[in-house]
């Protein structure tokens, strides 16, 4: 009989042997369509008939739908017995599959050929691209009533072919070969005008090809659309790749303008001739201007850089960024180029979820997002060139400073900087920056001593500020007894030696430290064991074995001498060189590794307490008692927990990666545990996943089965947020195993809702109602209350997808009641909206609209505003079932504010919705 081919990107169609097959009547037709798309997953009778019929079926729809079947499996294979299984169509779950592969359906080769493209290098990924949108004749099962189409939501998969136009564009652009996509992209565009990505990478194409003309055409005609059909303004991605096309376009007023700069110095001085040259440069209005100020430890290179970018801040309208890289931290925490450029990509408002996974691209889409912007980026102790280059802007506009202890000759050589190094402050700059802190008064008649103390300092600020700060907090000293301490001082030490053998730092400040109590001395050499950036007063504590209180004031002390700094309220850095000095004091102490101990018992149990309130339905292992002298800080609920882990989130993975580098593999391993909550709640993924990648080291080392299953089952869900869904159900499965294995009832529970989690998204809704269906079994065997309530509510949401409602009410209410006696907030959050949706699906509308603003309350309360946005867009579907269009419209454009706001791809679903009801030819009822 001879090959038979499907297609239903376009007119649905059915060809044997080169030959097309007639199809019957409309209703045969769309079950078809259906079946098609659903191809290998099994569809129930009720979702077919809701689909033929809508909500008022005959009641003779099951029959006809058997007819239906019975039809097309004898148009498909004439020579088929009577209840005989054919080849395509099967009886499965309660309702009906069709079987096809790549072969014999173009929607599963366009599909194939899409992930292909997204595995190939950018090049061949254009081929591969080209190749599958080649499959489209036009929407998914085009020739179906517009009404059934809409009920199958044929339309999800419409948006498959935008998206991988849009794939195809990025492609194109990083291969340098933009023209071969310019039809594709024209083509999208004008099938949906409205579509924004599509829209925004046409306009770069166009200018990659020279027709810049065209390009801010498409632009202002977008815009004009957009305003006068949906009454809103283009978004963030279509107005970058305007600027992006015209490099002189002003920068639009809703964009994000982050000012980082640290502040400013008042007593600034010395540096004129320094300051002169760089700001003779710092121009960058004929090019890319890089400016990078080296010299030795202490020398003044950031207090001049941020000197610097003060002075010429109103130059750059566009923002401020500033990032401290570690390149010398005495920990050894250097901060790597990927987590500085995701720094700087949340302060540009990118949501976590649109950063992508590489570092190479996440350079380039921070490099695009400054185009033709005028940003200054100051890249403070910076290691060396490799660290810094993905960081630099890449168009004329920004000035970029970059301050480090190397040469960085990799910079000037490849990149242009201007080179600065700083020298100590001669006799005239070291008197003049003691007078400007102690005042002419103070020095008049002291020139000896002035002169014995700059000599002694060897002209480098950081030992001039302390010595300063001495003598500041004794007003009535001479500065020549100041001078005889200093000079008694020194010879003691020699441990900053290394740079230049002039400069004896480290006398400098244990003669400091002799001017503060002893409390006060202990805390500072054993602040050397904190792996930073910062420290707080319970973290003090906790290290020195002090009442919080006492650990207050002994920090105000070390601040008072210039030995921390309290760089924001209760927060206190050392700089790299005063914590090197701490560092080695601290090897002296007896108690050096209790006060490890100590200090990050003090972060795990509060980061315990803090996973406990934000997620109580968890997975969850107490940590060991803590030790004597540790009193972990109290949190009252959820927003105490989400404050204190946004506070100590960058000391939370520093201590992370000390652990596991000082051998506290299984406190490694427990702390990227406890903020799994957090980094989902907040959309940290990359950095969840370098935790749970450091976590799951630690569990091999330990050869602990237990640690390691929950160290796969956290790197899973963070690299499934990221979109990495095949290596996440591989590690999940693995997971599985090992919970099997030991026994571990509710490890095995969470992991199949993670696995239920993964099929969800790749659209097998029946395989995700049985891993939580399972967990469910799992929980009520040995699992806590919160856990039972949670997945009832997940076993609800699955059984509404599938259109069981009443199932998914049952379920849903069942949760609801366990989450209330709880105290479960985003719980209940959660859970209405499930009701809503199950409500809405039997066509009881009102009750969903009070279950919607019953969650709406809740996630405003909470500030989840995806969630709020979410539900606002549910809403406006229940309006408009309703017959209420202008109230549909009014929770749209809500969703939609919020959504754009948060850069999310589900601000295209309802921008569409927007337009279904002003623009699209379709009525809103």
């Amino acid at each position: 009989m001879g090959p038979v081919e499907f297609s239903v990107l376009g007119p649905v169609r059915v060809q044997r042997a080169g030959a097309e097959v007639a199809l019957g009547g409309p209703q045969e037709r769309a079950l078809l369509a259906l079946l098609l798309v659903r191809a290998g997953q099994p569809v129930a009778v009720r979702e077919i008939v809701t689909v033929l019929w809508g909500a008022r079926p005959p009641h003779s729809a099951v029959n006809v739908v058997r007819r239906h079947v019975g039809s097309l499996r004898r148009l498909m294979e004439p020579g088929l017995p009577v209840r005989a299984v054919g080849r395509w169509l099967a009886r499965d779950a309660g309702g009906y599959l069709w079987t096809a592969d790549a072969d014999s359906l173009d929607l599963l080769r366009f599909r194939r050929l899409r992930e292909e493209a997204r595995r190939a290098e950018p090049g061949q990924a254009v081929d591969l691209f080209v190749e599958a949108l080649s499959s489209w004749q036009g929407p998914v099962a085009g020739d179906i009533a517009a009404e059934v189409r809409e009920r199958a939501g044929f339309g999800a998969v419409d948006r498959e072919r935008q998206a991988a136009v849009r794939e195809a564009a990025d492609a194109a652009l990083r291969a340098g070969v933009p023209g071969v996509v310019l039809p594709l992209l024209r083509e999208a565009a004008a099938d949906d005008p409205l579509d924004e990505p599509v829209l925004a990478r046409l306009i770069l194409v166009l200018a990659a090809t020279g027709n810049r003309g065209e390009a801010f055409d498409t632009y202002r005609t977008a815009a004009t659309r957009l305003a006068h059909e949906l009454g809103i303004d283009p978004g963030a991605e279509l107005r970058e790749a305007h600027r992006a096309s015209l490099q002189d376009a002003a920068p639009p007023a809703s964009l994000p303008r982050p000012a980082q700069l640290p502040h400013d110095l008042p007593t600034f001085t010395g540096r004129e001739s320094e300051l002169d040259d760089v700001l003779a440069r710092s121009d960058p209005t004929g090019g890319v201007v890089i400016t990078a100020i080296g010299g030795m430890a202490g020398i003044g290179k950031t207090t001049l850089a941020v000197h610097l970018a003060h002075r010429v801040a109103e130059r750059f309208p566009d923002g401020q960024l500033y990032v401290n890289l570690r390149g010398f931290d005495p920990s050894g925490a250097v901060m790597s180029a990927g987590e500085a450029v995701r720094l700087f990509l949340d302060a540009l408002g990118v949501p976590p979820e649109r950063v992508p996974h590489e570092v190479e691209a996440q350079a380039a889409l921070y490099r695009g997002l400054l185009a033709g912007r005028r940003f200054l980026v100051l890249l403070d102790n910076a290691r060396d060139t490799d660290q810094v280059r993905p960081l630099l802007p890449g168009t004329p506009g920004c000035l970029t400073i970059v301050t480090s202890r190397s040469r960085l000759s990799g910079l000037v050589a490849a990149h242009g900087a201007h080179a600065l190094t700083l020298r100590p402050l001669h006799a005239g700059q070291a008197r003049a920056f003691l007078e400007r802190r102690l005042g002419a008064a103070r020095l008049a008649g002291e020139s000896r001593a002035v002169t014995e103390i700059t000599a002694l300092c060897a002209g480098l600020p950081l030992a001039l500020a302390c010595v300063a700060a001495r003598a500041a907090t004794h007003p009535h000293f001479p500065l020549s007894a100041v001078a005889a301490e200093l000079r008694a001082a020194h010879g003691s030490l020699d441990a900053f030696n290394r740079t230049d053998p002039a400069v004896n730092v480290g006398a400098v400040f244990s003669w400091s430290l002799g001017a503060v109590s002893p409390g006060a001395a202990r805390l500072f050499r054993l602040l050397g064991l904190h792996p930073g950036p910062d420290v707080c007063a319970p973290a003090a504590a906790a290290l020195a074995a002090v009442p919080m209180p006492q650990a207050r004031g002994l920090l105000a002390e070390l601040a008072d001498v210039h030995l921390a700094r309290e760089h924001t309220p209760g927060r206190y850095a050392l700089h790299d060189l005063v914590r090197a000095h701490a560092a080695e004091l601290v090897q002296a102490e007896d108690d050096h590794a209790a006060a490890v101990d100590r200090l990050s018992a003090s972060y795990l149990h509060t980061a315990h307490a803090a996973d406990r309130l934000l997620a109580p339905h968890a997975d969850t292992v107490p940590p060991d008692a803590p030790p004597a002298g540790v009193t972990p800080q109290a949190l009252s609920d959820d927003q105490d927990a989400l404050a204190w882990l946004a506070a100590e989130y960058r000391v939370l993975l520093a201590v992370i990666d000390a652990a596991a580098r000082s051998g506290r593999d299984r406190l490694a391993a427990q702390l990227a545990w406890s903020l799994e909550p957090f980094f989902d709640r907040r959309g940290h993924w990359h950095d969840g996943a370098a935790a749970q990648r450091t976590a799951l080291a630690c569990a091999l080392r330990l050869s602990d089965p237990a640690w390691e299953a929950r160290g796969l089952r956290g790197l899973a869900r963070a690299e499934g947020r990221l979109g990495l869904h095949d290596s996440s159900r591989a590690r999940l499965r693995r997971a599985l195993e090992l919970f099997t294995e030991l026994g571990d009832t509710t490890g095995q529970a969470h992991t199949h809702r993670s696995l239920g989690w993964v099929c969800e998204q790749h659209g097998d809704l029946p395989g995700a109602l049985r891993h939580n269906e399972r967990a469910l079994e799992l929980f009520r065997q040995s699992g806590p209350p919160a856990a039972q309530a949670s997945v009832l509510n997940s076993v609800g949401w699955y059984h509404a997808l599938l259109g069981r409602y009443r199932q998914a009410l049952s379920h849903c209410f069942q949760a609801l009641a366990m989450l209330q006696d709880l105290g479960d907030r985003y719980g209940q959050a959660v859970t209405w909206d499930s009701i809503a949706y199950a409500q809405h699906g039997l066509g009881r509308h009102p009750h969903a609209l009070l279950g919607y603003h019953n969650a709406l309350t809740l996630y405003r309360e909470l500030g989840v505003p995806y969630m709020e946005a979410c539900t606002l867009a549910h809403i406006g579907d229940t309006h408009l079932a309703m017959g209420a269009p202008e109230e549909a419209e009014t929770s749209w454009r809500q969703a939609l504010a919020l959504f754009a706001s948060l850069g999310h791809p589900d601000a295209e679903q309802v921008r569409e919705r927007l337009l279904a009801a002003r623009g699209g030819g379709r009525d809103l009822a």
